[in-house]
């Protein structure tokens, strides 16, 4: 007999009743299950993970063997001990150099330029020709700071003389003073105050090639009507007391660099005593005149030092450059090769008072620099 189509859906309604939960029951368990799986092979993951991390952690917080420091030799630690009471010595010299003028009757002139050029011989065996072509590496830096030794200081020496009064003589040899270059003490300063030491060379190493020709056309241009100036007779000194050693130092270098690896230890030793005997002597020989300038002189060689290191500071710092390019700068700027200066006056300027102040400057720029 016919089943009625009802009875058939009512049926089938049935089996979708029982069969459907059975088959959503099966697929839930399935995705529980390969979910289970998930979270077990995350967890595997997680751990393994964990522990890389653990291990990393360990392997950083574990410090890294350091190397051996490298000792330095007895004779290192003297030379670094020596050159750094640099401006002890220097102060010592001037006043031995005021209350016995006759401790120093030894230097002479030739002496001067004898202990200038083993000053400027111990400073070139120091340096090689890749020292002369980082020069032009740093044409920003080196070219502010000849500027600022060859325009600024020159001018800030003429404004400050003429500020206190000072002499026609005297006056001029303070413009001979800021008319110079820079002072190779200044490099041991630039280390002594965390400076840029080889910033230093290569702006000492600008100015003193400079010098060859900046030093006797400013005073010429300068000084010519204030005083009688021979500046072709420093332009040769200037190239025997400083360019001769300067290339023979370069050239020992470039052939016999272990021999001048030997000695370089002592340079720092052997420039700094050439200094104290410049500065000892070179105050010994004005003594009395150093006394009778009184006040007014040294009034203005302590403002030519300070104005130029200030400037020297604050013109970097006016160009965005950081603390340490600035603060080499400013040494740079302030010190002066004054013993040169000296020695300059000395042979080619007629008037004796014109040297005087080179020998207070000796001392200021020392202090100062430090």
């Amino acid at each position: 007999s016919r089943v009625p189509l009802s009875s058939i859906n009512r049926a089938n309604n049935g089996r979708r009743t029982i069969v459907a939960p059975s088959v959503v029951g099966i697929a839930l368990g399935a995705i529980s299950g390969a979910d289970r799986a998930i979270m077990v092979k995350t967890k595997a993951v997680t751990a393994r993970r964990a522990t890389v991390v653990t291990r990393a952690s360990a392997d950083a917080a574990t410090p890294a063997p350091t190397p051996a420091p490298v000792k330095k030799s007895a004779f290192k630690k003297f030379s670094s001990a020596f050159s750094t009471l640099f401006p002890v010595w220097t102060v010592l010299s001037a006043v031995v150099g005021i209350k016995a003028p006759a401790t120093f009757a030894f230097m002479q002139s030739n002496m001067y330029t004898l202990c200038l050029a083993t000053l400027m011989l111990s400073m070139g065996i120091t340096l090689t020709l890749d020292d002369f072509k980082r020069v032009f590496s740093k044409p920003d830096v080196v070219g502010i700071g000849f500027l600022l030794c060859y325009v600024m200081m020159p001018l800030t020496a003429m404004v400050i003389g003429n500020m206190v009064g000072l002499s026609g003589p005297l006056l001029a040899g303070l413009i001979l003073v800021g008319s110079i270059n820079g002072g190779q003490a200044s490099n041991l300063c630039a280390y002594i105050a965390r400076g840029d030491v080889a910033l230093s060379v290569l702006m000492t190493t600008a100015t003193t090639i400079g010098c060859i020709f900046m030093t006797p056309l400013i005073c010429k241009f300068c000084l010519g009507a204030i005083v009688d100036v021979n500046a072709i007779g420093m332009a040769m000194s200037t190239v025997q007391v400083v360019l001769l050693p300067i290339v023979i130092g370069v050239t020992l270098n470039k052939f016999v660099p272990k021999v001048c690896r030997a000695v370089e230890p002592a340079c720092p030793i052997i420039g700094v005593v050439a200094t104290i005997i410049l500065v000892g002597a070179s105050v010994a020989t004005c003594a009395e005149p150093i006394l009778n300038a009184g006040i007014k002189l040294q009034l203005a060689a302590f403002l030519l030092h300070a104005v130029g290191g200030a400037a020297g500071y604050w013109v970097m710092r006016l160009f965005g450059y950081d603390e340490t390019v600035c603060r080499t700068t400013a040494i740079e700027t302030s010190m002066k090769s004054s013993a040169f200066g000296f020695l300059l006056a000395t042979l080619h300027f007629p008037e004796f008072l014109v040297r005087v102040p080179s020998a207070v400057s000796v001392v200021w720029m020392a202090v100062m620099g430090s």
